[in-house]
C-alpha cells in the first residue's frame, strides 16, 4: 500500500459519527473547571487513525486540544488504559521528554460516558512509510537517528526519580511476558504447531540478563511519533497504552524488527537499499542506541525471536476469535493468517540465537 493511501486513511479528522458523539455541555463544564486558560465555545472532530481509544480534536477560539477516551460500553479490565497513558505522559513531560502537554484526566464516567484525558495538540508531521518517500538521504538519516535517540532518552529516565517507580514490576520483564503469552496462546490454540511448542520451552530457559529497568513504551514505531514541521526531530511520542516498567532492550528490539518487516508502505524496511536511501543499517542503529545508553550490545537474534513469539501469541487470540465468529472484520481474518509465518520467523531467529 502506498504512502498516499495511509495519509488518506489515517491522517487528519472527520466529522464525529453519531455513535462517537459526546455531550458538549458537560464537556465544556469539565474544561472550564480543569483546563487553565480555557474559553469556549467548543467545536470538535474525530481523528481518522485506527486507535483503540477514540481520539478527538477539540477546537476553541483560544487554541486546540486533543481528547482521548475509552470506548463507550463494557470493557475488559486492563484494556484501553487511558489513565496509564496519561500517567506516563504527565510524568515524562516535565523532564523535557517529547510528549504532548497534559491538561487533565477525568475518571468520572458520568461526564461523557467513559474515562478520558485531555492533552495539547502536537502540531507536526505524521510519517507512516518507513522508506520516507519524498525525503533526501540526509533527511532520512536525521529522522531515523532522532527516532533512535528519543527512544534511548526514554530508557535513560529513572522511573523512581520521575514518579513512575510503581508503574509496573521492574524485574523479570521478559520472563513474565513469555509466561503470559504462552498461557494466552494455549488458551486460544487452534492447531498444534511444533515450532511454537519448542519456543515455549526454549525462550524461558535462555533469557538474557536484564541490565536495566526503565519505562518501556511497548509500541514504539514511526507512526506513533509526531515530527517537527521544519526540523527532523521528534515533537511528541504518542500512544502510551502499552507502556509499563520493563526491559529497555525488549522495547528497543521491537522497534528494530522493522528492519526485518516487509516494506509495504508501513514502518517495515526489509530488502530496501538502506545505504542508498540514507537509512541506518541494523548494526548502525544498534551501535547508536548502545553508545547513547551505555548498555551492552544486545543479543538481537534472541530478542527478535522473543518479540515475534509475543506477536504470534497476540495474533493467535485474534485467530481464535475469527474461527469462533466473534471477530468478523476482513482485517482480523487477514491478521489471523499471520500466525504461522510469525512462528516460522521466531523459530529462525531462535536458531540463529543458538537453539539446536
Amino acid at each position: 500500500m502506498s504512502d498516499i493511501d495511509f495519509d488518506k486513511e489515517m491522517v487528519g479528522t472527520i466529522e464525529v459519527p453519531e455513535k462517537d458523539q459526546m455531550d458538549l455541555d458537560a464537556l465544556t463544564a469539565w474544561f472550564t473547571d480543569h483546563v487553565d486558560g480555557f474559553e469556549g465555545p467548543i467545536s470538535y472532530s474525530k481523528f481518522k487513525g485506527g486507535q483503540s481509544n477514540p481520539t478527538y480534536r477539540i477546537d476553541t477560539p483560544g487554541g486546540s486540544y486533543v481528547l482521548r477516551r475509552q470506548p463507550f460500553g463494557k470493557l475488559l479490565p486492563s484494556a484501553h488504559a487511558v489513565d496509564r497513558e496519561y500517567t506516563a505522559m504527565h510524568a515524562l513531560g516535565p523532564t523535557g521528554f517529547p510528549v504532548p502537554k497534559t491538561y487533565g484526566l477525568c475518571e468520572d464516567t458520568d461526564v461523557i460516558g467513559s474515562k478520558f484525558f485531555v492533552m495539547g495538540l502536537a502540531d507536526g508531521r505524521s510519517l507512516w512509510n518507513g522508506a520516507l518517500p519524498g525525503s533526501t538521504p540526509e533527511e532520512r538519516r536525521e529522522i531515523y537517528n532522532a527516532m533512535i535517540d528519543t527512544m534511548a532518552d526514554l530508557h535513560l529516565r529513572n522511573p523512581e526519580e520521575i514518579g513512575l517507580g510503581d508503574y509496573g514490576k521492574s524485574t523479570d520483564y521478559c520472563a513474565r511476558q513469555i509466561a503470559r503469552w504462552s498461557k494466552q496462546y494455549k488458551l486460544s490454540e487452534t492447531e498444534h504447531m511444533e515450532k511454537m511448542e519448542r519456543l515455549i520451552e526454549w525462550l524461558p530457559q535462555t533469557i538474557p540478563p536484564q541490565h536495566e529497568s526503565s519505562v518501556v513504551h511497548g509500541d514504539y514505531r514511526l507512526d506513533n511519533l509526531i515530527f517537527h514541521k521544519d526540523e527532523n526531530k521528534v515533537l511528541a511520542v504518542l500512544d502510551w497504552e502499552l507502556s509499563t516498567l520493563g526491559d529497555p532492550i525488549a522495547d528497543f528490539s521491537y522497534l528494530m524488527l522493522n528492519w526485518h518487516n516487509p516494506a509495504d508502505g508501513r514502518a517495515g524496511i526489509m530488502d530496501l537499499d538502506l545505504e542508498e536511501l540514507g537509512i541506518p543499517s541494523q548494526d548502525e542503529a544498534v551501535d547508536r542506541y548502545v553508545a547513547r545508553t551505555g548498555y551492552p550490545v544486545p543479543p538481537m537474534d534472541w530478542y527478535f525471536s522473543y518479540n515475534l513469539f509475543r506477536l504470534a501469541g497476540i495474533i493467535q487470540g485474534i485467530k481464535k476469535r475469527v474461527i469462533d465468529g466473534t471477530a468478523s472484520s476482513a482485517h482480523a481474518k487477514a491478521m489471523s493468517e499471520r500466525v504461522g509465518p510469525l512462528v516460522d520467523r521466531a523459530y529462525e531467529f531462535a536458531v540463529a540465537a543458538g537453539m539446536d
